[in-house]
């Protein structure tokens, strides 16, 4: 299946994970610029840095393998395999940046509007009772096996 292919196919898991891709470099960027600020918005600057490198490895099962990771953090990644797991945790993301609002207003809005967006694309899936579909471009289902 191509990319093009994956986009018609109306699954908003696909959605969702390609969302979250954008969310991987807009998190990094973010986090990096944000850091600088003498504020309490360094905190949330590191937890968009943090954010960035879960994101990596949730939507890019590939690095699981590829990367040495301990079994702890494997087993951690490997709860978020269904919908409504991947809805959760972006979800929780999103309201940890948006609470950062608070502190004071930042670009780390854009990071929390992204990861709710992706968050509402996989609850979306889940509630159409969309299976969780990844994408072969991002060494989805199929891939992982080519290079064992």
């Amino acid at each position: 299946m191509t990319l093009a292919e994956e986009f018609k196919s109306r699954n908003f898991s696909i959605y969702g994970q390609w969302i979250g891709v954008l969310c991987i470099f807009l998190c990094f960027a973010l986090g990096i610029a944000n850091i600088f600020h003498l504020h309490l918005v360094i905190l949330f600057s590191v937890i968009c840095l943090v954010s960035s490198f879960v994101i990596i490895f949730i939507e890019i099962p590939l690095l699981l393998r590829i990367c040495p990771t301990s079994s702890a953090f494997d087993a951690f990644i490997r709860r978020f395999t269904t919908n409504y797991m991947r809805a959760a945790i972006y979800f929780v993301m999103s309201a940890i940046q948006f609470v950062s609002i608070i502190a004071m207003p930042t670009s780390l809005i854009a990071a929390a509007v992204l990861l709710l967006l992706a968050s509402l694309c996989y609850l979306l899936a889940g509630v159409k009772g969309q299976g969780f579909v990844g994408s072969k471009t991002l060494g989805g289902h199929g891939v992982a096996q080519m290079i064992v």
